[in-house]
């Protein structure tokens, strides 16, 4: 299995199973895996329902859990519960979407509902105990799955385009064209478009697909080739064409009905 299909496996796992953490027995295996490891890297859908799970210490052992939340461009947030008072405390936590799972004496894991693409940043709950500080870090990777069109710019020349996309999207041709370089536009929010374009000559290949791979899925999308199909790519271009055409058949209708009606007067006047 290649890298991006097991990433991809791994991302609607995670959609999938978003709604609740691993349980106990398997935290506690994977737990010092991912301490050996450090930070964890975690992939999750736009617009789904992100939990982030604390290290699997018992509640009986705790003193205080602190979720540090730092988002590139915000103040970093502290949401904290002391056990012994019951108590828990907030600092520069403004968005609603961030909150305990449920009352933290309860479970003290975090959750994103529902995940926005500024919920990109790095996540850690510190757990204190009598017998030292535990801690699970994630790094969260917000992705946009993009929207995939394909059209035909002019004779037997293709475009395909990711948009808006995150990361950026990869796209290949079947058949392989006279491509392009591939374009790149970057966006504010993080999001990428690509665009290729791609010519085919001669007249053996009737049909092309575009084939966009993405972490959050594949898609393609075929086109056939119409020889005869010539457009500027540009509308307002296409319009005064059209325009032009209409206007010089008008004036060729003209001039012949002037030139019979003419003719008709000459035969009416030797008649006389």
């Amino acid at each position: 299995m290649s890298a991006s299909r097991l990433l991809i496996s791994i991302i609607i796992m995670v959609s999938a199973s978003s709604s609740s953490c691993m349980d106990g027995k398997q935290m506690t295996q994977n737990y010092s895996k991912m301490s050996a490891e450090g930070n964890i890297s975690q992939p999750v859908l736009m617009d789904t329902n992100a939990m982030l799970c604390c290290p699997p210490i018992e509640f009986r052992n705790l003193i205080i859990i602190v979720w540090e939340i730092i988002i590139r461009g915000q103040p970093s947030c502290t949401k904290a519960y002391r056990k012994e008072t019951n108590e828990t405390k907030e600092i520069n936590c403004t968005d609603e979407r961030i909150t305990w799972v449920s009352t933290p004496d309860q479970n003290s894991d975090l959750q994103i509902h529902p995940v926005a693409i500024t919920h990109d940043g790095y996540y850690r709950c510190i757990m204190a105990t009598p017998d030292g500080n535990f801690h699970r870090g994630y790094h969260l990777q917000v992705l946009v799955t993009p929207e995939v069109t394909l059209f035909q710019s002019r004779n037997r020349t293709a475009v395909c385009k990711a948009v808006a996309g995150k990361p950026a999207a990869q796209i290949s041709w079947i058949p392989a064209g006279d491509c392009a370089p591939t374009e790149h536009e970057y966006w504010g929010n993080g999001t990428v478009t690509v665009k290729s374009t791609c010519h085919w000559e001669g007249h053996n290949v009737s049909t092309v697909t575009c084939h966009v791979s993405h972490l959050t899925g594949n898609k393609s999308l075929y086109i056939k080739l119409n020889s005869g199909l010539r457009t500027s790519g540009s509308p307002a271009l296409d319009l005064l064409i059209i325009l032009y055409v209409k206007l010089s058949l008008f004036v060729v209708i003209l001039v012949t009905t002037g030139f019979v009606f003419f003719q008709r007067i000459n035969c009416v006047r030797k008649s006389l």
